[in-house]
């Protein structure tokens, strides 16, 4: 899958755009009390932050790549970002914010909150998840990590012991990248483009429109 950023108007910034389409309100609160869902959440022309309390990741890859997609005003958009996959992660206190500036009927700035995963008991999971990365903030602990390798060698089915999981087809094959077999993240500060994901089960999940700039951090 590759990384993108895709287009809308200001009003579709509050949309989470659920994978291979997007998903009525109503079905979207069914398949949360069912369980796990297949995620992106993106924003038009706009990043957004996440911040957790810890992120556990199992099969950890990172490397560079680009997001595109379209501004509000139709105009094509790249952005460098750095893609960090997990083949499965759990997710503690999560909460991701983005702001929609300017909004008519005098609505003015708006921000979309949503929470999840505040019990530590009850994480937010998640499987084949890609986070398309501008900033990042975080203490970070890695187990068995493999620095300075080729994206293009950070899966190959031919040698079981190999580690990580399918880069996105937008990864330079020949460019840096780094592999884990365990990441865990504690106090993050996230900026990002994309988050994509197989399987997204955000348990407590609250979301919230909030009149001004309240995001998570």
């Amino acid at each position: 899958m590759s990384s993108q950023v895709r287009g809308g108007t200001r009003w579709k910034r509050f949309a989470l755009v659920m994978v291979p389409s997007v998903v009525a309100t109503a079905a979207v609160g069914v398949g949360l009390a069912q369980g796990a869902l297949a995620a992106s959440f993106s924003v038009s022309g706009q990043s957004f932050k996440v911040r957790t309390d810890s992120l556990v990741g199992h099969n950890f890859v990172q490397y560079g790549s680009v997001a595109t997609g379209k501004s509000l005003e139709g105009e094509d958009e790249a952005h460098a970002v750095a893609v960090s996959g997990f083949s499965d992660a759990t997710i503690t206190n999560m909460c991701q914010s983005v702001v929609t500036p300017n909004l008519p009927f005098g609505l003015g700035n708006v921000t979309l909150q949503l929470h999840a995963g505040t019990d530590p008991n009850k994480p937010v999971e998640a499987t084949n998840l890609y986070l398309d990365i501008a900033e990042l903030d975080a203490d970070a602990e890695f187990t068995n990590i493999d620095i300075g390798v080729a994206a293009g060698s950070l899966k190959n089915p031919n040698n079981p012991e190999s580690i990580g999981i399918q880069p996105k087809t937008r990864a330079n094959p020949n460019g840096f990248a780094q592999r884990a077999e365990v990441a865990k993240l504690t106090g993050v500060k996230q900026t990002a483009w994309a988050t994509t994901a197989g399987t997204f089960k955000l348990s407590d999940l609250s979301l919230r429109l909030k009149s001004g700039v309240k995001e998570c951090y």
